[in-house]
């Protein structure tokens, strides 16, 4: 869609232009190299690029305005190219991203938490399918349920507003009506989602993670909390675990009746869907819920207790009654689980079997081996390591977690990116002494598949269901489950 600038302006409340009248704008960008004739240029502020510098380069490939922080002068002067400055640059660059790219499906379901978002979004997506409705989600495995060529988004877990808004009306325009998408605390904090009217959201829980870029759990915790306090229109349905901290719940509690929306709590300490009982078998879980005082019974096909509260999340937020959450619940056997989440990747000829998952934080691992304890009649065998670049105080609750949870211990070598990966092992090893070290990935793997035996567990975590290991500034081929199933000769 293209629209006159004096429009744009006009809509959002901004000081007419000249020349606005008859200036057509065919698309927003923040990428200098993307600008085309017919582009509006954004030039943030970062704390890493001030993109500033890239306006004349942008002017000189054909950029018909250039937006910059009101808080924020130019660093040279410009000619013949009208220059807006505004307030909340990031949200209002969303938003006009939004406006140009067209109608959004009219159901738009957002889901975050610092552990569970990618999995409680497949649900979500599975079970509208399940009811034949035509669904998609977006996060951190791309676009799932569908498959169009002209969808590119990148490995995100939230996209920025320019891919976000295409794939957005490019689903509605293949009638797919129904999105999920996860929302994570820097797409929140950056305002990537301000262009979205959204129908229902939830978290599934907030635990330590992201503080290199957040600084505190407390910023951390309110840039989750955007979504129900910004993005989420009032009287909306709201979900949320019962059992997470109590500080996030009652804060979300406030909110919600605040802006009056609909709050529908899951768990052990749920009100909508309360779990009274969960009894592992080989080949899943038996439940016993309690939905708004009737007691039902379902099986649920996969292992792992935390995958309960994402299944339950899911449901509370795809059912539009009460009465619709009994006949989503009879849904729940037909679930399957989602790639490199407690994803089982082999059973071994001794009778092993072999797991990954994507958990990279020490309540993520604690949740993690304690879902598998149950399922375990042998030794129960963890391969990881951390990230670099990231939150380096969490890696020594790491370490503290697997010892506490995990009988066998190999760390080695995540995502080190430009940091030395022996530092980031040397930091878990603080609280894991006991632990093997072993730096070459797919050798911890061989490992720990050659110390197992009948009845034993082996969980490769960290990584889940991503195809590549970043070291320095290169991603190298590298995928967890298929280094799993050579080494077993599958």
């Amino acid at each position: 869609m293209s629209l006159l600038l004096s429009h744009i302006l006009n809509i959002f409340g901004l000081p007419p232009l000249p020349d606005g009248q008859k200036t057509l704008v065919h698309a927003v960008t923040a990428d200098s190299r993307d600008v085309r004739p017919g582009t509006v240029f954004f030039a943030f502020v970062g704390t890493k690029i001030d993109s500033r510098q890239f306006i004349p380069m942008a002017i000189a490939q054909g950029a018909v305005a250039v937006f910059v922080p009101e808080e924020y002068p130019l660093l040279a002067p410009v000619s013949d190219c009208p220059v807006i400055y505004a307030k909340n640059l990031r949200s209002l660059f969303a938003r006009i991203a939004a406006l140009l790219a067209g109608d959004f499906p009219p159901i738009l379901v957002a889901i975050t938490g610092t552990n569970g978002k990618t999995s409680s979004t497949d649900f979500v997506r599975q079970l509208w399918t399940l009811q034949n409705i035509k669904a998609a989600g977006i996060g951190t495995l791309g676009l799932t349920g569908v498959s169009f060529s002209d969808i590119s988004l990148p490995s995100l877990t939230t996209p920025d507003p320019v891919c976000l808004a295409h794939a957005l009306a490019t689903l509605e325009n293949r009638d797919i009506h129904h999105v999920v998408l996860e929302a994570s605390s820097h797409g929140l904090e950056q305002h990537r989602l301000d262009g979205i009217h959204l129908t229902a959201a939830g978290i599934t829980n907030l635990t330590r993670d992201h503080l290199d870029y957040h600084g505190t759990i407390a910023a951390y915790r309110t840039a989750k909390l955007r979504l129900f306090e910004q993005r989420l229109p009032r009287g909306s349905l709201a979900v949320a675990n019962a059992d997470m901290d109590e500080e996030t719940l009652s804060a979300l509690q406030s909110i919600t009746h605040k802006r009056g929306q609909h709050l529908r709590l899951i768990g052990e300490r749920g009100d909508a869907l309360r779990l009274l009982a969960c009894l592992p078998t080989p080949t899943g879980q038996e439940l016993t819920l309690e939905c708004y005082g009737q007691k039902q019974h379902a099986f649920f096909p996969l292992l792992g207790r935390f995958q309960v509260d994402n299944i339950l999340t899911a449901i509370a937020l795809v059912a539009l009654t009460e009465d619709d959450l009994l006949t989503t619940l009879s849904l729940l056997p037909k679930i399957q689980g989602v790639r490199g989440r407690m994803e089982h990747i082999t059973t071994l000829s001794n009778g092993a079997c072999v797991y990954v998952d994507y958990a990279h934080t020490p309540d993520a691992i604690t949740r993690l081996l304690a879902s598998l304890r149950p399922h375990v009649h042998g030794k129960l065998i963890l391969v990881f390591g951390a990230g670099g670049d990231r939150d380096s105080g969490k890696r020594a609750l790491m370490g503290e977690a697997a010892t506490q949870c995990a009988d066998t211990i190999i760390i080695t070598d995540d995502n080190p990116r430009t940091e030395n990966p022996a530092i980031i092992r040397a930091a878990i090893r603080t609280s894991a002494p006991h632990a093997y070290e072993i730096p070459d990935r797919r050798t911890a793997i061989a490992e720990a598949m050659s110390l197992s035996q009948s009845g034993d567990l082996v969980v490769v975590a960290g990584k889940g269901h991503e195809q590549g290991q970043i070291i320095g500034t290169d991603i190298l081929p590298f995928d967890d489950a298929q280094t799993i199933r050579t080494l077993a000769g599958n």
